[in-house]
């Protein structure tokens, strides 16, 4: 979508830039948390719990990657509508950031989901769980994980948060959709 608009194919107007620029500041901060909760807490976790089970080198590498991506992504969110510049240098780096987080998300998935099943506590995870809960942005976050959840996620979440994650999704929901018919076309 973002080519296309840098590319003049597709028209936005302020309302439409001025969504996608939001979208995509909520997002790259979502993912800053992320890793970063994983760095601070996770991580930690992992080693005290697996030790030399596990190597860590090549996630924390991802990491390194991701704040320089995030803020490139951000920065020309920011000059959307302002800069001519702008939309095609936040589409190549939104599509840099998808391959890394392919990559990275695979193979955290090989790697630690193992690693975690045998090593760590659930009084560990939930603590991990907790930290991670902390600063998140519920309201951006929640309609987009039940969006894309697969049913066997979506059901243990719900399992796991009890009636509240259905009052909430329902409440969120209408605006998710909004925000996505606006951006993207679709809902």
């Amino acid at each position: 979508m973002l080519c296309r608009i840098a590319v003049g194919e597709q028209q936005a107007d302020p309302v439409r830039l001025a969504a996608i620029a939001t979208f995509a500041t909520k997002m790259c901060a979502g993912i800053h948390h992320h890793h970063q909760a994983e760095d601070d807490v996770l991580w930690p976790v992992i080693v005290r719990s697996a030790g030399a089970e596990v190597d860590l080198s090549e996630l924390s590498d991802d990491h390194a990657q991701l704040d320089p991506l995030l803020k490139e992504i951000t920065t020309a969110a920011a000059g959307l509508g302002k800069e001519q510049s702008a939309a095609g240098r936040m589409a190549r780096s939104l599509a840099t950031l998808a391959d890394l987080l392919d990559q990275h998300i695979e193979e955290e998935e090989r790697l630690l989901f193992p690693i975690i099943a045998k090593y760590v506590s659930e009084k560990d995870w939930e603590s991990v769980e907790d930290e991670v809960r902390k600063g998140g942005d519920i309201g951006f976050d929640l309609p987009r994980i039940g969006q894309y959840a697969r049913p066997d996620e979506l059901a243990e979440l719900r399992r796991l948060a009890g009636p509240l994650l259905a009052i909430l999704l329902r409440l969120l929901n209408h605006g998710h959709r909004r925000r996505q018919r606006l951006i993207f076309g679709t809902a």
